[in-house]
């Protein structure tokens, strides 16, 4: 299951990290920046923004500090890989390992220089107060999915511990064989 789960992990970066970045190159191919496109009417539009800093734009002009960050957790994931045995965590650390290289591809390799370039988000849903990018909705599913398996128990070779009604059931099994 190993080598399943490694495959697995493997995949799902790469589907990520090619799907971010072959909508970012359409979008920087066919818009200008600051350009907005409705999709969905004024609900959801395409608009062009290059983004300097973190989520929220947080944190401008320290492009080589999330650089720095995105590296480091790029090469404690693969160091980390070896561990998982379950689906469901190969699955997320692929979609975070993805969606951490789209957005450091963009940091290392856009202008305005290697380690400084500005990632390109254009998403924009009309409630929300960021425009963000495919790698961002890889991270922050991740992170819900991790929510989700840390609150199940699920371990990274996907054991969960046993029910306390199931062990509560076992324990009175156990007493009163002994009686």
């Amino acid at each position: 299951m190993r080598v399943v789960a490694l495959v697995s992990l493997a995949l799902v970066a790469i589907g990520v990290w090619l799907l971010d970045q072959g909508a970012k190159y359409l979008i920087v191919e066919n818009l200008r920046a600051g350009e907005s496109v409705p999709v969905l009417g004024e609900f959801f539009q395409f608009t062009f923004v290059r983004n300097s800093g973190g989520a929220f734009s947080l944190g401008s002009g320290t492009t080589w500090l999330f650089s720095s960050i995105a590296a480091l957790v790029a090469v404690i994931i693969v160091v980390f890989a070896r561990r998982i045995r379950a689906m469901s965590w190969a699955v997320l650390f692929g979609m975070l390992l993805g969606g951490t290289l789209g957005n450091l591809t963009d940091r290392l390799f856009r202008e305005p220089s290697f380690g400084q370039g500005h990632v390109v988000d254009f998403l924009h849903i009309s409630f929300f107060p960021a425009i963000f990018n495919i790698a961002d909705i890889a991270i922050v599913s991740s992170m819900g999915l991790f929510i989700l398996l840390t609150a199940r128990g699920t371990g990274l070779d996907g054991s969960r511990p046993p029910r306390k009604a199931a062990k509560a059931d076992a324990e009175g099994a156990a007493a009163s064989d002994g009686a």
